[in-house]
């Protein structure tokens, strides 16, 4: 939960350097609030018979909130690995460069998170 609010909380910045820890935690906990407001407001749209009437609003509310975040912090992760966050329009290169750990020490982009 702190890594997500940490996050949160850099809405907008996209200079600087995000650890792996920060980047993948922020991400996980997108999959678990997603899959389990999904779970309960299905649940809620069916017994009411409403469907995805109740669901597909609020999935997309969520969506909107953390999209610039995501982006947010998926830019400071490619500048912890010493690359342009423009890496991230590319599909499968993205996932590897998003896994490498951090550059030792400072780099273009700042000082090193795992120092502070």
């Amino acid at each position: 939960m702190k890594w997500y609010l940490e996050v949160l909380k850099k809405y907008s910045v996209f200079c600087g350097r995000a650890r792996r820890k920060e980047y993948w935690m922020f991400f996980l906990f997108n999959v678990i609030v997603s899959f389990v407001m999904g779970f309960v407001l299905g649940l809620i749209g069916g017994i009411l018979g409403i469907g995805t009437a109740l669901s597909n609003p609020a999935s997309v509310i969520y969506g909107l909130a953390v999209l610039v975040p995501g982006i947010a912090v998926g830019v400071r992760r490619m500048h912890d690995t010493g690359r342009s966050g423009w890496w991230l329009l590319v599909p499968f290169v993205n996932l590897v460069f998003l896994c490498l750990d951090s550059d030792p020490g400072d780099n273009e982009y700042g000082p090193n998170p795992k120092a502070a």
